[in-house]
């Protein structure tokens, strides 16, 4: 994510996003971790708040949990002490150095040119037989939401194809419908893939 507009948002929204401490984690994650090993070695991009993180820790993973937003990495590390660290999506560099890499409902921050480059990333940091989760806002096309942030709004296929691009298996996508936090409802899709061995 490098929109300077979406990441000006969450830097002043920061406060509002972490002030429920009782806040669960996300949906999908126990089922995502359920398909790795003990302690695997887990990336967390969007970390947000700090909530899956520190779910993943209780689990007894190991967690590396990243926001490209400094007001969101503090309020994750003061409220749960996850060791977050700053990091954009396009700094992602590692190679083979994951067991998966988490990411909800932060992809759909990146736009649609970057995104293939985005999902390189991710495929390339993942040690062979690796799973990647990540979520979407499904529309027609890249825009902005009305709280004035990036979205890549793409339609099923579109995404898919993204995916099986970038090397990916989809092992399951689920669509279902949510409100963002602009009090739009709209249909997301969760896409949780597999790096071959």
């Amino acid at each position: 994510m490098t929109d300077p507009a979406t990441i000006d948002f969450y830097e002043k929204a920061a406060p509002r996003f972490t002030l429920d401490p009782g806040q669960a984690p996300s949906r999908d994650l126990d089922a995502f971790l359920s398909l790795l090993e003990p302690g695997a070695r887990i990336l967390e991009l969007g970390c947000g708040g700090g909530r899956d993180a520190a779910r993943m820790l209780e689990l007894g993973f190991e967690v590396d949990a990243t926001d490209g937003v400094a007001a969101m990495v503090r309020k994750a590390n003061e409220r749960f002490d996850v060791g977050a660290r700053l990091m954009r999506f396009d700094e992602l560099k590692a190679e083979a150095e994951y067991d998966a890499i988490w990411a909800h409902a932060c992809l759909l921050h990146v736009a649609r040119a970057e995104l293939p480059d985005i999902l390189g990333r991710i495929h390339r940091a993942l040690r062979p037989g690796g799973w990647h989760y990540a979520s979407y806002k499904l529309g027609d096309g890249e825009g902005r939401c009305l709280l004035g942030r990036l979205h890549n709004f793409p339609d099923r296929e579109w995404i898919v194809e993204r995916y099986r691009e970038a090397d990916f298996t989809i092992a399951e996508e689920r669509i279902w419908e949510g409100e963002g936090a602009d009090g739009t409802v709209r249909d997301w899709i969760a896409i949780t893939a597999h790096k071959h061995h």
